[in-house]
């Protein structure tokens, strides 16, 4: 269709001359979900010491192969005198003596001179005197120092989302502080007159304001920061007012509503009166009316501005929202569509809208999407019961039952 904006053009339309946050320093327990601007290196090795991987004896194994050739027990093995009993968290030194065993914990430094762990299994588990029934080679059941890192290694490279495991090798690594991309701190306002709060009786004409918790919400669960949500009446100075100075100092401002062709879209009319905003359709269904650019007082805060209806504001929010919040939160490792697509199978069959991307709302169980009942932009039931959008790319407008389709999974779901 002739004058439209392809959902690609537009995305990049809106990471274009954006860069992730600034890095700022942040204790290392609180950098989950964050992404590392610069790489960690360890501040000691891993492990620390010696250590036994086994609850056992420590010995030289050397002097098990003598005892063993020595010793024709009626057990088959041989004894050791036990010199010491090493638990976990023993800080002493301890020798092993000549020709004698050390009762060793799992975990527990290894005494000097020993080079072997014989499990407990294969013992009598003897405390003053042990028979052991097995001869260990050199460095059998012992954790060298520094045989998973070593100080001064690269732990995690720049770019990386810090996740729980990753939070534990930093730990572990004596890292307690990283350089990371803060969390996009998001301004969400909707606009509209008939909009009323949430637990408010409407009136004719009236309804309430899911759009603005729905965004909060979505922006929470994609790993932003709520800076500021609000409402914005349909009066040109209140719009201004708010889009020269953003309320919540934020990094990202999102609209709902009044950017349509209505006669009463003021956000519309005010951005377009101060410019620095790029109002276009964009060929996808629901969510054609969209729009992007930079505003306040030096324009260098980014806005997208999304259409007011419930579904498309929903869908719009994954198809441009999130590749922006992942930009700014240094996530270059997504591709630059940023759509976070997966695959499943078509469970049934429907049609689309030809010229255009379909994002269908779709339940994806076992790897098979169904799409929901109710595809209109204004249907939140059928929002609520999908968990991904099916996306039916402009020359596909019909799925048959068992093609293979791409999806996009909701933020926030399980």
């Amino acid at each position: 269709m002739s004058g439209l904006r392809s959902v690609e053009e537009h995305v990049a339309a809106l990471l274009f001359g954006l860069a992730p946050l600034p890095a700022v320093s942040r204790a290392t327990p609180h950098a989950l979900g964050l992404v590392l601007a610069e790489a960690a290196v360890a501040r000691l090795d891993l492990p620390g010491f010696d250590n036994s991987a086994m609850d056992g004896y420590a010995v030289r194994a050397a002097e098990c192969a003598a005892a063993a050739g020595a010793d024709a027990s009626e057990s088959g093995g041989f004894r050791l005198p036990v010199c010491a009993d090493i638990a976990a968290g023993d800080t002493r030194r301890h020798v092993l003596a000549p020709g004698s065993a050390a009762r060793i914990m799992t975990g527990a430094p290894m005494p000097e001179g020993a080079d072997a762990v014989v499990p407990v299994e294969d013992s009598d588990g003897g405390v003053d005197e042990v028979t052991l029934r097995r001869v260990p080679e050199v460095g059998r059941h012992v954790r060298p120092r520094g045989e998973d890192v070593r100080s001064g290694q690269q732990l995690l490279e720049a770019g990386l989302l810090l996740t729980p495991g990753r939070i534990a090798l930093l730990a572990a690594g004596n890292v307690d502080h990283v350089l990371v991309h803060p969390r996009p701190r998001v301004t969400v306002l909707s606009t509209g007159d008939e909009l009323i709060p949430l637990g408010d009786q409407p009136t004719h004409g009236q309804i309430i304001d899911s759009n603005q918790l729905m965004l909060a919400a979505l922006v929470d669960a994609a790993g932003g920061a709520l800076a500021h949500s609000g409402r914005l009446p349909d009066e040109p100075g209140a719009v201004r007012a708010a889009f020269l100075d953003p309320p919540g100092e934020p990094d990202l401002v999102l609209t709902s509503g009044g950017v349509s062709m209505g006669a009463h879209d003021t956000v519309k009319e005010v951005l377009r009166e101060a410019g620095g905003v790029d109002f276009v359709k964009v060929a996808m269904r629901p969510g054609m009316p969209q729009g992007g650019g930079r505003i306040g007082r030096d324009r260098t805060i980014p806005i997208v501005t999304l259409p007011g209806n419930p579904v498309s504001s929903f869908v719009s929010f994954h198809v441009f929202v999130l590749p922006v919040l992942r930009r700014l939160a240094g996530r270059e490792g997504d591709p630059a569509g940023g759509l976070n697509l997966e695959e499943a199978v078509a469970g049934a069959s429907w049609r689309g809208v030809e010229g255009r991307v379909e994002f269908t709302r779709v339940h994806v169980r076992d790897g098979i999407a169904h799409p929901e009942r109710g595809q209109g932009s204004h249907m939140v039931g059928a929002l609520a019961a999908a968990n991904a959008l099916a996306v039916l790319p402009a020359p596909t407008f019909a799925v048959t039952e068992g093609d293979r389709l791409r999806i996009i999974p909701f933020v926030g779901e399980a």
